[in-house]
């Protein structure tokens, strides 16, 4: 290791143990939150980058989990490699996540392995989470049934069909489920989380490093600020994909007898 990698690494730790308070600052300690990510083609990165990010600053135990051990192709074609598939992968998790990405969310809505994955998982977890259409995954295993939660704007009405109480909030929290909206709002539903774990001090601080402090330079990120005409065109850009969702959301809901 040369100088200027031994400096990276003390800035990493020192960062780390600045950060989360001295339970969590030590990575062999029983105490690290267990986390599971699942991860699914045509995922959105940013709706796993975002929390895992924070998770890996709260020294979580990760892992991240697919269907086989094969690199993952996400939105961007960037690959993501699984630390763990579904039958290799721990029981119990702290915090059972689930990101979005529409094309990839309706396809693992009518994949049985992947639902069974995570009806089995999340029977058992602290935790059961989702950011984006993420939500539309967690309703088709029957996990937000009776639950409030949210999804990305543009489809979390269909959260109905399968049980669920649809709020509009970027961050929904009831009882043991978190659900968030789209993308960017996986920031928020982190540090909510990492609040949840470990204490809002812990949380304020993961938001201060990552200087979480957003200032978009448009009014547009809402469907309500946005307006009817903005609204529209991506509807329409959107539209095959939103009926996909839909025929996956009935379906879900006619095998829950909804």
């Amino acid at each position: 290791m040369d100088r200027r990698e031994f400096n990276a690494t003390l800035a990493a730790v020192s960062l780390l143990n600045f950060v989360a308070p001295p339970a969590l600052a030590q990575p062999a300690s029983p105490t690290r939150p267990r986390v599971g990510l699942l991860i699914h083609s045509d995922m959105i990165l940013l709706d796993l980058a975002g929390p895992l990010t924070v998770f890996s600053i709260m020294q979580a135990d990760v892992h991240l989990i697919a269907k086989t051990e094969q690199p993952v192709i996400t939105d961007v074609r960037l690959p993501v490699t699984p630390t763990a598939t579904f039958q290799s992968a721990p029981q119990m998790f702290d915090v059972l996540f689930v990101p979005g990405g529409l094309k990839g969310t309706v396809a693992a809505m009518q994949d049985r392995e992947t639902i069974e994955f995570l009806k089995q998982q999340g029977g058992s977890a602290r935790l059961v989470t989702s950011v984006c259409t993420g939500s539309l995954l967690l309703g088709a295993a029957g996990l937000l049934r009776g639950y409030q939660a949210t999804s990305h704007w543009y489809v979390r009405d269909l959260l109905a069909q399968m049980g669920a109480v649809v709020r509009t909030d970027r961050v929904v929290e009831d009882r043991n489920r978190v659900t968030g909206g789209g993308v960017t709002a996986g920031i928020d539903f982190a540090l909510a989380i990492a609040a949840r774990l470990a204490g809002e001090e812990v949380a304020r601080r993961i938001q201060l490093v990552i200087e979480y402090d957003p200032k978009p330079p448009f009014d547009s990120g809402s469907p309500e600020r946005a307006g009817p005409a903005l609204v529209g065109d991506v509807l329409k850009r959107r539209q095959d994909l939103i009926r996909e969702a839909e025929s996956a959301a009935k379906a879900a809901g006619a095998a829950m007898h909804l």
